[in-house]
């Protein structure tokens, strides 16, 4: 989940200012947390909450997004998001944005299989991305930290996200210079996996994905996610976001490692 925050908290500050190059400094002190972070860590919450009952974990996601939205307020959601959030709205609005993909990533490290991997994707999205390409970008996202983590190669991954997702038929250098800021799904989930899919570690991941513009914040949280199922994360990268969040989110995100990223 880690890759997820630093991956937003980096790319804060090139959301509305895009940055073409990997030449840049990583953390700044202009760097922050956005509604990436805050709703990736209600998730998490909620899969400790659960402790497995799929059902319960669909109505606690319900629950702890409206709780750490309210907490947060000006994290800087959707505009729908923020008309469910503050009219505590329980039923989905059957959106395709890209929030169902960035906020996945715990459910890709707590699931013990594929299969679940793809139902607690599902369950985190369907509360207001229940759309086919909201829950299409959740899924994809989640299954590919999944397959990350319990060893397959990059070409692995790759195909089988080609297979049943998203085809995947560029390259970063072919989109650089013509992508554009986009929030759904389908034009966020593909360029943030290719992102990782052209990496040589987490940073360079991080680099890659905020280098093709866009919405560069959810991008590289989207991105980070799978880099960290797959290189890890040094330390000092850790400490160095840690400092980015209050002691509200820490503590979700400490239980969080502690259950399931041993």
């Amino acid at each position: 989940m880690w890759g997820a925050i630093i991956g937003d908290i980096v790319g804060s500050i090139y959301e509305f200012d895009n940055i073409r190059t990997k030449e840049f400094k990583l953390f700044s002190s202009d760097c922050f947390f956005t509604d990436d972070t805050v709703m990736t860590v209600a998730v998490a919450k909620s899969l400790l909450d659960s402790d497995g009952d799929y059902d319960a974990f669909a109505r606690n996601t319900v629950d702890n997004l409206h709780i750490f939205g309210r907490k947060y307020p000006n994290a800087g959601y959707g505009g729908r998001f923020r008309v469910w959030l503050n009219d505590g709205d329980t039923y989905p609005y059957n959106s395709f944005g890209n929030g169902s993909a960035m906020r996945v990533s715990a459910c890709g490290f707590a699931a013990r299989t594929l299969e679940e991997a793809v139902q607690l994707a599902y369950n985190s999205a369907y509360c207001t991305h229940n759309h086919f390409e909201g829950i299409r970008g959740a899924c994809a996202a989640a299954v590919a930290i999944f397959l990350a983590g319990n060893g397959k190669s990059k070409e692995e991954i790759k195909e089988y996200i080609c297979k049943y997702y998203y085809e995947i038929d560029f390259t970063l250098d072919e989109i650089r210079d013509t992508y554009s800021f986009n929030e759904t799904c389908q034009e966020t989930v593909p360029q943030a996996l290719e992102a990782f899919f052209e990496s040589d570690d987490f940073e360079d991941a991080i680099r890659n994905a905020i280098s093709i513009g866009g919405d560069s914040d959810t991008l590289a949280a989207i991105t980070g996610g799978v880099a960290q199922a797959y290189y890890g994360i040094p330390d000092e990268i850790i400490a160095q976001a840690r400092t980015y969040l209050d002691d509200f989110l820490l503590e979700t995100v400490d239980r969080f490692n502690e259950k399931y990223m041993k």
